[in-house]
Parts: structure tokens; C-alpha cells; sequence
């Protein structure tokens, strides 16, 4: 199994609005007994809560499922984990940082980074938190826009996994 885990602040907008759309990527593309998606937050302020209302009026709008509930990352999880999908370079940063191995580190990747019409500036998928609906309505653009790059990353690396 190749595991791929999208990591925010809190786990209740961007990673599991990510974590929705990608897995609905997976499943589309026959992949879903192959890749097991999750995500979770850099910090615990919200475990247990489910998703940020919403982040769920935004993926359900658009014809996503998705069944949450926040939890925290923690560093024990590289060992199991194949990526780990940052939303923001702050994220990145703090990811890298509790990374026990450079091997480990090397697995913490930008969202974005999968977008081949993101521009090099334009690294992160800003927080919709503290913002009206149309933050989490971009999120998702953002979101959908960096998933087809980041299905044929993982599918090569699945095909190289099970080789």
C-alpha cells in the first residue's frame, strides 16, 4: 500500500478538502486498493471536530464525499508514509523540521508543487479560515488544479512500489 498524507494547520479545511478530492482521483483511476489517502494538522486545536462547514458545503457542492475527523501529525507517521503532502511552505517547513531522517524529510512535498501552471512564486494554498466562502471555493480550484499532476507522481510510484 503507498500512503499519502495532506497536512494543514488545523485539519479541518484545506487538508481534508485535498484528502477528498485526491482520493476521489485515486478511486477514479482504479487505484484505491493500491493508495491510501489521509491528511491531518500540524496542530491538535481541532481533533475530533469534523471538517469546517464549509470546506464540506464547498466539496459537496462539487460532488465530493468525504467523512472527517481532525487529528494531528505526528512525527512517528513517517514511518509509514510514503508522502506527505504540505498545503503551505509554512507546513512544509514544520513538517521537515519534525522529520526524525533526511529520508523522511525528503517525503514532505508542496501541493502546489504538482500544479505545472502554478506559478513558482505562488507556492501555497492560502487558508480560508478566517475568510468568506469564496476562500474555500479557491481552495478547491487549487486543490483540483495540483491533483491530476500529483495521481501520475503517485501512479509511477506505485507502478516502482509493486514492481
Amino acid at each position: 500500500m503507498y500512503r499519502v498524507c495532506f497536512v494543514c494547520t488545523g485539519n479541518i479545511c484545506r487538508s481534508p478538502m485535498a484528502e477528498s478530492v485526491f482520493r476521489a482521483h485515486v478511486a477514479a483511476d482504479g487505484l484505491d486498493t493500491l493508495v491510501e489517502v489521509d491528511s491531518a494538522g500540524t496542530g491538535g486545536w481541532h481533533e475530533g471536530d469534523g471538517a469546517d462547514p464549509r470546506t464540506i458545503a464547498v466539496l459537496e457542492a462539487a460532488g465530493y464525499e468525504q467523512d472527517h475527523r481532525a487529528r494531528r501529525f505526528h512525527p512517528s507517521w513517517f514511518d509509514r508514509l510514503d508522502l506527505v503532502i504540505a498545503l503551505d511552505a509554512g507546513h512544509l517547513r514544520d513538517l521537515r523540521a519534525l522529520a526524525p531522517t533526511a529520508q523522511d524529510a525528503a517525503k514532505v512535498r508542496l501541493l502546489r508543487s504538482y500544479d505545472p501552471a502554478a506559478p513558482a512564486a505562488e507556492t501555497d494554498v492560502p487558508d480560508p479560515y478566517y475568510g468568506p466562502l469564496d476562500g474555500f471555493e479557491e481552495c478547491l480550484e487549487l486543490v483540483e488544479a495540483a491533483s491530476p499532476g500529483l495521481l501520475d507522481a503517485v501512479r509511477a510510484a506505485v507502478k516502482e512500489h509493486t514492481a
